[in-house]
Formats: C-alpha cells, sequence, structure tokens
C-alpha cells in the first residue's frame, strides 16, 4: 500500500494476461485484434470462458461474467484482465466480486464505460487502482503499455480545442483520481462510491441524453454530498455534445454552472473518454490510472498521475 493506494506488480514480458466480458459482448475479431497488441509486447494472453457468450445484451448470465472476472482475480498466473466490452452489465455484478482474493493478488483491470462501476468497486473495497481505457487507438495502446509495464507517471496535456476545455476554474491541485463514466459515477452513489475526501474527480461522457441529463447526474452527486471533500475536477471528453443547445445553453454553460458550485481547480480537455478521435478520424484516447495520486494545473493545462503499479 503506498498513499492508500494497492498497487499491482508491473508486467514482464512472458505475463499473462486475461481477456474477460463482464458487461457487453464483443465481436470475436476485436478478441484476435486485442490479443495481437498485447502479444507484441512480449505478453502473452487467454480468455475467459464465457468471454463471447450472449445474453441479451450482456455477455452472458450474470452468474458466468461474475465466474469469469473471478477467476482471473483468483489465478495466480493472471497478472492484468483486460475488459473486451463496455456497453451494460457491470454494475450487476460489480459487489459481488471476490474482494478476499483482489486484496490477496491484486492486479490491474482495464476498461471504461460501464466498466466505471467495477473501478469504482474495486477502489471502494479493496484501494485497488485501474486502468481507465482500451486498446483501440496509437495513443491508447501506448498508455496502456506504459501503465501496466513502467513505473514511470503519466502526463496529459490538455487540448484547447476539446469540448470540455471550454470549462476551466483556475488554480492547481493534488489528490487521488477517482471517477469515470459520468452516468455511472452518478448512479454509484449509495452504493459504490468511494469516498471523495481530498480526491480529483475525472468525469467523461457519452450521448445519453441532452443537457438535462448531465445537469442531473452533476446535481445529484453534488446534493448527495458524494462529493464533499474534493479538491479538483478533470473533465475528459464531452465530444458528443459539441453541437447541441438548448433553450441558449450549450454544455459549458451546464458545466459551469455545476461545477462552479464545487470552488476548486478544473481542469477540461483531457484527451480520455467516449467519442475521440485521432488527426486520421480514427478512435483513440489516452488511457489513465485510477485511484492514484494526480496534480492538475490549469495554468500549464496539464494532468499528472502516478502509476498503478509498482
Amino acid at each position: 500500500m503506498k498513499n492508500g493506494l494497492r498497487h499491482s506488480p508491473k508486467l514482464q514480458q512472458g505475463d499473462l494476461v486475461r481477456l474477460v466480458s463482464p458487461a457487453s459482448y464483443p465481436p470475436k475479431s476485436a478478441i484476435v485484434e486485442n490479443m495481437k497488441v498485447l502479444e507484441s509486447w512480449g505478453l502473452r494472453c487467454d480468455t475467459g470462458q464465457h468471454v463471447l457468450d450472449q445474453c441479451g445484451y450482456m455477455a452472458g448470465s450474470d452468474a458466468d461474467r461474475l465466474d469469469d472476472l473471478n477467476s482471473a482475480f483468483r489465478d495466480s498466473k493472471v497478472r492484468a484482465i483486460l475488459t473486451t466490452a463496455g456497453g451494460a452489465g457491470a454494475y450487476r455484478i460489480a459487489d459481488e466480486i471476490d474482494f478476499a482474493a483482489v486484496r490477496s493478488d491484486p492486479k490491474p483491470l482495464i476498461g471504461f464505460s460501464d466498466i466505471t462501476n467495477l473501478h469504482l468497486s474495486l477502489l471502494e473495497r479493496c484501494q485497488l487502482g485501474g486502468i481507465h481505457g482500451c486498446l483501440w487507438g496509437s495513443k491508447a495502446r501506448s498508455s496502456i503499455k506504459q501503465l501496466l509495464m513502467s513505473t514511470d507517471s503519466i502526463t496529459v496535456r490538455a487540448n484547447t480545442m476539446a469540448v470540455s476545455a471550454g470549462v476551466s476554474f483556475a488554480g492547481s491541485a493534488k489528490g487521488r483520481i477517482i471517477g469515470g463514466n459520468l452516468r455511472m459515477v452518478a448512479n454509484a452513489v449509495g452504493v459504490r462510491m468511494p469516498s471523495m475526501q481530498g480526491a480529483i474527480l475525472f468525469l467523461e461522457h457519452n450521448r445519453t441524453g441532452g443537457l438535462g441529463t448531465v445537469d442531473r447526474f452533476l446535481t445529484q452527486l453534488i446534493r448527495s454530498g458524494a462529493l464533499d471533500g474534493i479538491v479538483g475536477v478533470v473533465l475528459g471528453s464531452f465530444e458528443c455534445l459539441r453541437d447541441h443547445t438548448d433553450r441558449g445553453w450549450n454544455i459549458i454553460d451546464v458545466l459551469n454552472d455545476r461545477l462552479g458550485m464545487l470552488n476548486v481547480p478544473v481542469l477540461g480537455g483531457i484527451y480520455a473518454g467516449h467519442d475521440l478521435t485521432d488527426e486520421n478520424g480514427d478512435t483513440d484516447q489516452y488511457a489513465l490510472p485510477l485511484g492514484s495520486v494526480a496534480t492538475i494545473d490549469t495554468k500549464e493545462g496539464t494532468l499528472r498521475i502516478d502509476p498503478v503499479v509498482c
């Protein structure tokens, strides 16, 4: 344990990464592509038994998805767990993880979107750091590789052209970075929300409604007291609402109105989350370590985060 976080050992060449589907299911081609990337780093790969199962919009039954996830945490040969998709369903099993196995053999979990539920639960119950991101895109792959296989901190500079870069409350802050997808963080209140005392809140958003939806999620977080004690906010992608207006307001108006109530520094424009593309128009984003100590500086436009491996 360091700074209150349970660190995982960094991966070495030859280590095993298991692919599991605790939420929705991926196409088989995504499994093949992800394994190619990991194997190019000198890692070995296998998959959970139910990785391609289908049950409605989920990758098999709750029991089977949970079994694959817990089997990966219990298997001492597995050194990291890559989730194959977000979507829906992780919230159903997030509170039934074998937390004793996690504490006895910590290993990083990689994923975002609905996987935010697992990250929050692992932080709240085990203080285990995770990785918000995926393997789609060159920046995504390079940042995941760094976060898994080195103990270097990661620094991301705000993109002034990003939608969320329009929100900035000046200052600097240092604290553990906790969060992920806005909807999942808001839905975690009263269920699996870690203490935010002294923390930096990270949020990104995918289109699940208009401006009023963002307003409701943020108001829920604020009014519930879940954000009491935070020292800063980092905003990733809100690109889904780039050109959306509602009776004279846009997403910047909503974010300024709600986040301004917190009286903490806010750094927008971080290249992480949904709906982001590279210069060629291909899907991409930076991966971010969750749970570790982060430093934000709105004047410099930088987010620096310590590693979650040791």
